[in-house]
């Protein structure tokens, strides 16, 4: 699409905030208003939008996206939404662990045993770890609890939140990032872990490592964007 409009300006209104392309408020795709709850939300668009070149890039407007996915897919359906988000504490990343070599199980524990137990005492769940990548079944306490913490969750956070566990595997790395607890690079990192055992050993493919960076790109994204909607 070619950019049609000159002015952008992020405007307060009733219930939040809205963005004007030369006095018109913007809309989603699914012709929504693009109503949004926080003016940090509603400065980052703005910015994106007042970005864009001749040609429309809808790749450099993340938090459009966002905020796009809130309000057509998420807001409609949120029952549904976070009840598929939540259904990654059946099978948690940090709960399969290798089962061989010894550096890679010791390595493996130092980083993910951390997280396990911030979700023991933050959401007071329990988990059961195995080595190997046959199912394990969490306890039916764990689940429900954690999927009621997810859809306690308001839809600005969830289009968010469904983007970093789908990243990284993991509900309990994606919700300590939410919950602002961690830092970008530890979660990321340890959401690589296995990945980055690999590389050390056998040096890193460049068509892997094209997809990674892709994959922290979005990352990174969904995390700056669960940081605005608190601000």
């Amino acid at each position: 699409m070619k950019r049609f409009y000159k002015q952008v300006e992020a405007r307060p209104v009733e219930d939040g905030w809205q963005i004007a392309l030369d006095g018109r408020m913007v809309r989603t795709p699914a012709r929504a208003p693009l109503l949004l709850p926080t003016q940090a939300i509603a400065n980052v668009i703005a910015a994106e939008w007042d970005a864009q070149g001749d040609d429309l890039d809808p790749l450099t407007m993340t938090a459009t996206g966002f905020a796009n996915a809130a309000i057509d897919q998420v807001g409609p359906n949120h029952e549904s939404f976070a009840a598929g988000i939540a259904r990654y504490a059946e099978t948690d990343l940090l709960c399969y662990r290798a089962e061989n070599p010894q550096p890679l199980i010791v390595r493996q524990a130092a980083e993910w045993d951390p997280w396990l137990e911030w979700a023991r005492r933050r959401y007071d769940v329990a988990f059961r770890i195995t080595n190997g990548i046959v199912h394990v079944a969490q306890p039916d306490e764990t689940v429900s609890r954690l999927a009621e913490i997810v859809a306690a969750h308001g839809a600005f956070t969830l289009a968010p939140l469904s983007t970093l566990v789908t990243l990284t595997g993991s509900l309990v790395l994606g919700l300590a990032v939410v919950n602002g607890d961690a830092e970008p690079d530890v979660i990321w990192n340890a959401s690589e872990l296995d990945s980055l055992w690999q590389a050390e050993l056998w040096g890193q493919d460049a068509q892997a490592q094209a997809q990674a960076d892709a994959h922290r790109r979005e990352f990174d994204a969904a995390v700056a964007f669960c940081r605005m909607v608190s601000v």
